[in-house]
């Protein structure tokens, strides 16, 4: 269940830094493990011995950091005591919420995940309907977690569609009808009394992606290809690019040559998402064929190397290869990630898509780039959910409520 604990941003510290910067950038290299004793703090940290020491006690005092017991390094004298974030510091909600099923998750604050389900979930509901079915299986997590409400720091939510990050609550989202400008956010931190952030669900996953890889393999694109195609840049600081108003990485409906008549759900014609997604490979196949139905049965499909689905699918890889050949020009990334089923449901989709940049991209912006599927898949969304609620709750200002709460 879960995944495995990924790399946090760490804020800069300095000898001169204040006491809750030094405390959020401890509290972060532990939470991430990348760092699990005093030695290795002060070697990540670059900060003086006495300076790591003094903070990290105060972190110990206030019950936010305790021990996991000796390292075990096997060296001479006595062992170091491997450091860790206390269970009951607090937990983190998170939610990756699909068309048409969605992913919760209840992780405490050092990355262990204490309870996971998908829940099958429409949201043509409309959003009240939705938040309720939400927030009746978050509570339920809760419960079977032996976790009290009063023990959630923060929560934090991907949605399928355009979202303002800052108002908390869905823009004019094409499949997501009745939510425009419904306030998610206010609306969930008040049922769990903590803060609660909104974001498009394919930057959660870049940044889970991007955060379980080595910081080496940043920039990042990741590539979501379903009911729609969406995508989420992350700097080569591992810091997600949303643009002024949250809208950078909406890829799908940048317009495709050739395809004047086809109507996208955004109200314009000829948008990539219209033409390629996973929903227009099914329409298309449903003129040649009986079937799919969803997208689970076009995964089947590929699984079982049908050559018509198989096909289509190669079709739909050239189109949206054409387009991420733009964008590695604008964006000059070192990795580009392909996240959804039908990525998962067999090479075709990649091999496609990785043809055709190769093909169209200068040399200088593809010398280095790699293009593979998501190591994370389905979880990539969590993942990335767990670490921007954990890094709002360990950050400076966050960590400072949260040692006077615990104190």
């Amino acid at each position: 269940m879960g995944w495995e604990p990924v790399r946090l941003a760490v804020p800069r510290t300095s000898g001169r830094a204040d006491g809750n910067l030094v405390h959020s950038g401890l509290a972060r290299l532990i939470a991430s493990g990348a760092a699990e004793s005093r030695v290795e703090l002060v070697r990540a940290t670059g900060l003086a011995r006495s300076t790591v020491n003094s903070h990290l006690d105060a972190l110990i005092a206030a019950g936010v950091v305790g021990d996991r017991g000796p390292t075990g390094n096997g060296g001479r004298g006595r062992p170091a005591n491997r450091l860790a974030i206390a269970p009951r510091a607090g937990v983190v909600l998170a939610a990756d919420v699909g068309v048409h099923s969605t992913r919760l998750a209840v992780a405490d604050l050092g990355q262990n995940v204490l309870a996971e389900r998908q829940v099958a979930l429409d949201l043509a509901i409309g959003p009240q309907r939705s938040l309720d079915v939400l927030t009746e299986h978050l509570r339920d997590l809760l419960t079977g977690s032996q976790v009290a409400r009063t023990e959630v720091k923060a929560l934090v939510m991907g949605l399928p569609g355009p979202v303002d990050p800052r108002m908390g609550m869905p823009v004019r989202p094409p499949i997501m009808p009745g939510w425009d400008g419904f306030p998610v956010g206010d609306t969930m931190a008040e049922r769990f009394g903590c803060t609660a952030s909104v974001d498009n669900d394919v930057n959660l996953m870049a940044l889970g992606e991007a955060r379980a890889l080595p910081a080496s393999e940043s920039p990042l694109l990741f590539l979501k290809i379903g009911t729609g195609i969406g995508g989420g840049v992350v700097l080569a600081s591992g810091e997600l690019h949303r643009g002024s108003d949250g809208a950078a990485g909406d890829i799908g409906h940048i317009r495709v040559p050739g395809a004047d008549d086809v109507i996208c759900q955004c109200g314009n014609v000829g948008c990539v998402e219209a033409v390629a997604s996973a929903d227009a490979v099914i329409r298309a196949l449903r003129t040649e064929q009986a079937g799919p139905r969803n997208i689970e049965d076009l995964a089947r499909l590929l699984r079982d190397g049908d050559a018509i689905a198989v096909r289509r699918v190669r079709s739909a890889a050239a189109t949206i290869g054409e387009v991420v050949a733009m964008l590695v020009h604008f964006y000059n990334p070192k990795r580009i990630v392909l996240g959804g089923l039908i990525t998962a449901a067999g090479d075709d989709m990649l091999a496609g898509i990785r043809s055709a940049v190769y093909r169209r991209a200068l040399p200088l912006a593809t010398r280095h780039l790699s293009l593979a599927n998501s190591t994370l898949g389905r979880s990539a969304g969590l993942a990335g959910a767990a670490v921007a609620a954990i890094e709002e709750v360990l950050s400076p200002d966050g960590i400072h409520d949260l040692m006077n709460e615990m104190s």
